[in-house]
């Protein structure tokens, strides 16, 4: 077995900014880990198919190759990749996934407009008619031209709110200001900055003017309203110091807030097309129920489909893991009335923890009683997901003509996708690549009809 630290050495370098370092780190995981030198957990059903990497923002700094690692070594049954804004991991998660034979999905997040529910908030707080939405299932970051430039309007659009905040906010927190291409832009491997790493910047800058502890937080006490007490204790504290930053200076009420403008989001409409036509899924974002566009899921339902959307995801983690039982029973109330809805629609379920703020868990616990029920359900969503991704570059995915055609309900869709990536893997998959037809393929579904 490899020591710990020689463990913690190749993870540091699963997580280099540089490229092919990463992919050095890699061949000598998966050598290490084949030979048997790396403990592994046995195969488990646990799954999360909502990891953000640091292309975007990863609570613990993993890059796509760290989180396939990861996965593989606690024996996940699947990992799925999603990034604000961009496909840049896209290529070396699947690369990774396959050298490790992990079930996979890659996806992507970001912001639109909701014509239909303007005058609604729905899960982006304070922002009606606004909407984090997803479309996962991109077998390569290679999308046709039009899509490529659509892509990187989302990129560039991101990149102007997080540098119009930066100016915003620096002096407001100066002398702690910040240089964006500097301070920022250095703390990520691709250039695309979120507010996560603003905070971080501004902490880091607090940290190197004021190195004595109670100068420092004597500052945050002054920015942020703080008591002399509370102060001493959060600048010990990175992931809630940063946690306050972004609130008091870039969420509402904060000098770095910016009222949501509908003009600089994508419409539905238009995200979920870009989706398609790269080969993916328009997939639901749902935050908690508890907003007026949430409230009413057929409603909420009938709007998306009709928009194209196909699956829906969910962070189960959020949404019943409280002390207070009052509190606790109220978000599973709204978490089962919405599996319920989607299963009812025939829409896959994808769940995952986000990983995109530290702290958060890796793997939702699904032992737990408000997830145990809908176990298998979640896992014919990443296996569905999964599916979809291997046969989409053959014109067989889940909403190709082909399938259209072959299969008569979405029900019997679903049955055939989730068994299709239950019982292969990236390496199986390969090995029979070649015997993989659409009419080999109608046979299967005959047989399970």
């Amino acid at each position: 077995m490899i020591s710990s630290a020689e463990l913690a050495s190749l993870e540091a370098k699963l997580c280099d900014f540089n490229a092919s370092n990463r992919k050095l780190a890699l061949k000598e995981f998966h050598a290490q880990f084949s030979s048997g030198k790396l403990e592994a957990k046995p195969a488990t059903q646990e799954h999360n198919m909502h990891c953000h990497s640091f292309f975007s923002y990863n609570g613990y700094g993993f890059s796509p190759s760290r989180i396939a690692c990861w996965a593989r070594r606690e024996g996940l049954f699947a990992a799925g990749l999603v990034d604000f804004d961009v496909l840049d991991g896209v290529d070396e998660f699947i690369a990774a996934a396959k050298i490790l034979d992990l079930r996979f999905s890659c996806g992507i997040e970001t912001r639109v407009f909701i014509p239909e529910l303007a005058a609604h908030e729905i899960n982006s707080p304070g922002e009606p008619g606004i909407a984090y939405h997803t479309g996962v299932g991109f077998s390569s970051s290679a999308i046709p031209e039009q899509e490529r430039k659509f892509l990187g309007g989302l990129k560039n659009n991101a990149a102007a709110r997080t540098r119009f905040i930066v100016d915003r906010v620096n002096p407001f927190l100066a002398p702690a200001s910040i240089d964006f291409e500097r301070e920022v832009l250095s703390l990520t491997p691709s250039g695309n900055a979120t507010e996560r790493h603003v905070c971080a910047a501004y902490e880091k800058k607090a940290a190197a003017l004021f190195p004595e502890l109670s100068k420092r937080a004597a500052f945050w006490a002054e920015k942020l309203g703080l008591t002399a007490l509370d102060a001493e204790k959060t600048v010990k504290d990175s992931v809630k110091l940063q946690g306050l930053i972004r609130a008091k200076t870039m969420k509402s009420g904060g000098p770095g807030y910016v009222k949501a403008d509908p003009k600089s989001f994508p419409a539905l409409l238009d995200f979920n097309a870009f989706v398609r036509k790269s080969g993916a899924i328009p997939t639901i974002a749902w935050l908690n129920g508890e907003s007026s566009g949430e409230a009413d899921i057929k409603r909420l339902f009938e709007i998306h489909e009709a928009a194209g959307a196909a699956a829906i995801n969910i962070i189960p983690d959020r949404n019943w893991d409280f002390p207070d039982p009052a509190v606790r029973d109220k978000k599973v109330r709204e978490l089962h009335r919405i599996i319920n809805a989607a299963k009812e629609r025939s829409l896959p379920i994808i769940v995952g923890t986000e990983m995109n703020a530290p702290g958060q868990k890796f793997i939702d616990g699904f032992s737990a009683e408000p997830l145990m029920p809908f176990l298998n359900d979640f896992i014919d969503g990443a296996a569905i997901m999964f599916a979809h991704t291997l046969l989409e570059p053959m014109g067989l995915g889940y909403l190709s003509d082909w399938a259209a055609a072959e299969f008569s309900s979405r029900p019997a869709k679903n049955k055939f996708f989730a068994a299709f990536g239950r019982n292969t893997t990236p390496v199986g998959f390969s090995q029979k690549r070649l015997e993989i037809t659409k009419e080999s393929l109608h046979r299967q579904a005959i047989a399970m009809a």
